[in-house]
């Protein structure tokens, strides 16, 4: 079976080297890139499964890098961030990121953040149970990954999709935000930021919801999100 590829770009040699032998030693196939121009131009070419992307980098930023990407492929993305740029990363989650790491990481936290949006990109894609779910004004399915809202097809990022089949196929099941970190980017250890969750559940509302919209996903104060019918029914 061939390695899955993992574009790491960075601007720090040193960085990328170590991350390379980590998922080597993790089973991957990984590319570094030291600029942003060299990495639209890899991940066009070599088609990566996953890219890690540092968010300060030479010649074009990782945010117009991401930007770039989006528009011919939803590659899954872990940005790097600095552990001040918290407006860089919101920026980031609400563009559509898969998840994200703050300088200093662990090499082990992001293998496990890696492995975790992988395996649920790839069980997401290859379930056969409930393939299509369809609601009064909303349908989504599952192969196709389309999504539809009052006739209007959606266009959603791999996780935003994820996360609304999650909610949508459990509906009026009321999720935490960690359960969300652990269903949902497949959390083995617990990892992840609970604004991660936050920022994407406000992107698919954005996307979903209007006057006319027969769902919606609520908050329920103190507990965390359930999907259900604008009207209760």
């Amino acid at each position: 079976m061939a390695k899955q590829k993992i574009l790491v770009v960075d601007d720090d040699e040193n960085t990328c080297e170590l991350i390379r032998l980590q998922l080597e030693m993790a089973g991957f196939d990984p590319l570094c890139v030291y600029n942003g121009r060299e990495a639209l131009s890899v991940a066009k070419e070599q088609r990566p499964s996953l890219m890690i992307l540092d968010l300060m980098l030479p010649e074009m930023d990782g945010l117009e890098v991401f930007r770039e990407i989006r528009r011919v492929a939803n590659v899954p993305v872990v940005m790097v961030t600095g552990k001040d740029e918290e407006f860089d990363r919101v920026l980031g989650l609400e563009m559509g990121a898969d998840d994200y790491v703050t300088k200093p990481f662990s090499l082990r936290e992001l293998i496990a953040r890696v492995k975790a949006v992988l395996r649920r990109s790839d069980t997401s894609q290859s379930q056969d149970d409930q393939q299509v779910l369809s609601l009064p004004g909303f349908y989504v399915n599952l192969l196709s990954r389309e999504v539809r809202v009052n006739e209007r097809r959606v266009d959603l990022t791999p996780k935003e999709f994820d996360l609304l089949w999650h909610l949508a196929s459990n509906r009026d099941r009321v999720f935490t935000r960690e359960d969300l970190l652990k269903q949902v980017w497949d959390y083995e250890e617990f990892f992840g930021d609970e604004r991660t969750v936050d920022q994407h559940v406000k992107r698919l509302r954005r996307k979903i919801e209007d006057e006319r919209a027969s769902c919606r996903i609520t908050t329920i104060w103190g507990v965390g999100y359930k999907f259900e019918l604008a009207n209760g029914a």
